[in-house]
């Protein structure tokens, strides 16, 4: 289940937010692709701004998807 937390640049990027609500910072783009960023960077969000954030899926890999080290 996705839930919704406000963000503001305090919270720095979006590898700060994934770690904190998805336990893998690696994991950004998830919030990303739900909330239409393309960027991690929170800096420019001087007001609190409302985020999705997708429920955590212990099924994925961490990472991001189709790139392999």
């Amino acid at each position: 289940m996705a839930n919704t937390i406000k963000v503001t640049a305090a919270d720095r990027t979006l590898y700060h937010v994934a770690a904190a609500h998805l336990g893998d910072a690696t994991q950004w783009w998830r919030i990303a692709q739900l909330n239409g960023l393309s960027s991690p960077d929170l800096s420019a969000f001087t007001t609190p701004v409302p985020l999705i954030i997708p429920a955590v899926d212990s099924s994925l890999a961490s990472g991001v998807p189709g790139v392999t080290a």
